[in-house]
């Protein structure tokens, strides 16, 4: 494939900013990107790429800001009917109108046009890359992956396994929880760019025997990510002590069966004990904030202080979240984060939708970055979008005064473009 550059602000981070400040971010304000066959080969700014590439072709975005594809690190597609479902506490939702809506997942046909409609939202809101539970169903996987590599997307999901306290349409057992996943993960790991992920929903639908069994499955597959959800709400906590009394902690419950280390990934975890922090940071487990979904279902504030310590990247959690876009989860995570006195900076929340995301699934030397030898999945944001964003950016002194208005405001009218594995989407 020809080399491409592609024109515009750029602005790639070459450290973490939660650990050294704006030093981790470098911008361009006539910036470049050079790619060749879906690989980032130069960062630089226009002048030089061009100079020493004259005989590349050219597009050029102007004044737009170019990033990373944004990466959704915790989602359920099968959920993208029931989004914005007025509702209670997590588990009066859930038994309202998730499980209702993935017992459908067995038809073959409606779980196809259910990926097909999630890939086209979240691609409009310039999300390049879902780590997504399915349903039980192993038709549900299939039209997930099928979707995503017809796309050429990098994506990464997996079979939910649910033993107990859910409908008789929505549970399997501890045999089928095992075979099902091998054969999935048989069947698509490592195809493309296509990633399979262990997937206990949370340990009150599992029994202790299937959490083992997936702790053994898991064992045999260790290039595997294993995803699932913690300390969401109290009531769910209590609920886990009840089910699991020799616990130590809810954490304790997912330890206990081969479910806690590199590669584990978990969704939530808001109301976490001091040892179950200790042991996510001795076993470098992830963790992935939800901001709209907490604030939705009324969970609680993540503490953002977390990510000096543990890997911790972003999502929607949709359907329990409320919006398919990465930029009103910044907005949301800003917002929690003041609610406990912690004042993110636009770097930090830029940081958190790509590279954070990246290390918390395991994905860093691969996407999250614009920087040589990464996968050319991009965002290209309009930072003019909307007259309201457009009238404070004309103000702003730096980059940060001026993309700020568009985490905080914008939504999919702000995403000029995306392209991925380096082609542009039509």
């Amino acid at each position: 494939m020809a080399d491409h550059l592609i024109l515009g602000q750029t602005l790639a981070f070459e450290g973490d900013p939660f650990e050294v400040g704006l030093s981790a971010a470098r911008h361009e304000r006539h910036g470049a990107i050079l790619v060749r066959d879906g690989v980032i080969v130069a960062i630089d700014t226009a002048d030089a790429l061009r100079a020493t590439h004259p005989e590349a072709p050219i597009t050029d975005y102007g004044e737009a800001l170019i990033l990373p594809g944004f990466i959704d690190a915790h989602a359920h597609y099968p959920q993208t009917a029931i989004i914005a479902s007025w509702g209670k506490r997590l588990i009066d939702w859930l038994n309202t109108y998730t499980f209702p809506e993935e017992m459908r997942f067995g038809d073959a046909d409606y779980a196809r046009a259910t990926a097909s409609r999630y890939f086209d939202l979240t691609l409009a809101h310039g999300t390049t890359t879902v780590a997504s539970y399915c349903t039980i169903h192993p038709e549900s996987v299939e039209a997930y992956f099928a979707e995503a590599q017809a796309r050429c997307l990098r994506a990464l999901g997996g079979k939910t396994c649910m033993d107990r306290n859910a409908p008789e349409g929505l549970k399997d057992d501890v045999q089928s929880a095992y075979d099902d996943s091998k054969a999935l993960v048989t069947r698509w790991h490592g195809v493309d760019r296509l990633s399979y992920v262990v997937t206990p929903r949370f340990s009150p639908t599992s029994t202790p025997e299937q959490l083992a069994a997936l702790g053994v499955l898991w064992g045999e597959h260790p290039d595997c990510l294993m995803q699932t959800h913690l300390s969401e709400q109290t009531d769910e906590i209590a609920w886990v002590k009840s089910l699991y009394p020799e616990a130590r902690d809810y954490l304790d419950t997912y330890e206990a069966h081969g479910l806690l280390g590199p590669g584990a990934v978990f969704g939530h975890a808001i109301h976490l004990d001091p040892r179950e922090i200790d042991r996510l940071t001795e076993t470098g487990a992830s963790l992935v904030h939800c901001p709209t979904s907490n604030t939705f279902i009324g969970s609680g504030l993540f503490d953002m202080g977390l990510a000096q310590q543990i890997r911790v990247g972003l999502a929607t959690d949709t359907g329990g979240g409320s919006s398919f876009s990465m930029l009103r989860t910044m907005a949301a995570a800003y917002e929690v984060a003041q609610l406990r006195g912690r004042a993110l900076h636009p770097a930090e929340l830029l940081w958190l939708a790509t590279v954070g995301s990246a290390r918390a699934l395991r994905l860093e030397d691969k996407i999250g970055r614009l920087a040589p030898g990464m996968e050319a999945d991009l965002v290209v944001l309009d930072l003019a979008s909307t007259p309201a964003i457009a009238q404070r950016a004309d103000k702003a002194d730096d980059i940060w005064e001026a993309v700020f208005p568009t985490i905080m405001m914008g939504d999919d009218r702000a995403v000029q473009a995306v392209w991925i594995n380096g082609v542009p989407r039509q």
